[in-house]
């Protein structure tokens, strides 16, 4: 009796030793492959921004050690500053202009891609030109398309007789802001495009052809099936445009660097201005830690909707 309660209490702590091998094992896994690219996310992601939120406190110009601690100081100047409100501004308009525009434009083009149309490939390539090129180059390219005088777009109003709807589209105020956001939308409509069509590609073909037998074709499919299957790539894609937009730099530093009269202003390029223009390194870093913060809030906002949409439909 004895030797079988040993055997037992052997038995026992042999598949405990195996037991706690085998997780020391699986976390030694997860560590060596999860931890290096942790390491990164927190080295380039997370240090950084409560390293911002730091200097953000200071008086500080980036090139002397002292820094003047004054707390609260920038974020209270930053809304007396009339020109960061109006980035702002500029910066919630290029978000609902990306999402009623870049979003569409991309499903129509995923759309139009998943069709039996003969030379479909070449179509793909020439759809996503746009996104392969490079932002500076666009930037320039597009800028001798607005030139006032040599440009296409002018141009094409002349050979049109509508000489009054010239202008200088980068140049005036009223127009630099939906000009630079065209060429934006058509830059990255093609990003969109590309998640769309593997969303799509992705639904079984058996619902279609069950719907067909119904009777359901054509427009009822997209409303019925398609457009309803896509709506957790809508929710993503609408995430990455809003957060795209509250951060969006560089081509509208190539081709207007905020002007004229900061009408094509936006958080990023007046942030870049004060930091390396200004050498304001403590009021950049207050403008930078806002924009992280408003693009925080807009996307849990999304998120949470689209959670609450969700189980109110359940």
């Amino acid at each position: 009796m004895n030797n079988e309660l040993e055997y037992r209490a052997a038995v026992q702590a042999e598949t405990h030793r195996t037991v706690k091998t085998n997780r020391f094992r699986n976390t030694a896994f997860l560590i060596g492959f999860i931890g290096p690219a942790l390491l990164v996310y927190l080295l380039y992601v997370i240090v950084p921004i409560f390293a911002t939120l730091y200097y953000s406190l200071f008086n500080w110009n980036g090139i002397q050690s002292e820094k003047a601690f004054i707390g609260f100081g920038n974020y209270a100047k930053l809304l007396a500053d009339t020109v960061f409100m109006k980035t702002i501004g500029n910066n919630l308009l290029l978000v609902v202009a990306s999402i009623v525009t870049q979003l569409p434009l991309g499903l129509a083009m995923a759309l139009i891609l998943t069709a039996p149309i003969r030379g479909i490939r070449l179509y793909r390539t020439i759809y996503f030109m746009p996104l392969l090129m490079s932002t500076v180059a666009l930037g320039i390219l597009w800028t001798f398309i607005y030139d006032p005088t040599m440009g296409i777009v002018n141009q094409t109003l002349d050979v049109l007789g509508l000489q009054s709807w010239q202008k200088g589209w980068l140049g005036d105020a009223k127009t630099a802001f939906w000009a630079v956001t065209a060429t934006i939308c058509w830059q990255f409509a093609p990003f969109y495009m590309i998640l769309f069509r593997a969303a799509m590609v992705g639904i079984p073909e058996e619902i279609y052809e069950s719907a067909k037998i119904d009777g359901c074709s054509g427009s009822k499919q997209f409303w019925h099936i398609t457009l309803p299957l896509l709506k957790p790539t809508i929710v993503t894609s609408s995430v990455l445009s809003v957060i795209g937009s509250l951060k969006y730099f560089d081509l509208i530093f190539v081709m207007t660097e905020g002007g004229p009269a900061s009408s094509t202003e936006l958080m990023a390029t007046y942030m870049y201005k004060q930091a390396f223009s200004k050498f304001s390194m403590g009021y950049a870093s207050s403008i930078s830690f806002t924009m992280f913060v408003i693009a925080f809030i807009v996307a849990v906002i999304i998120l949470a909707a689209d959670k609450n949409r969700g189980k109110t439909a359940a």
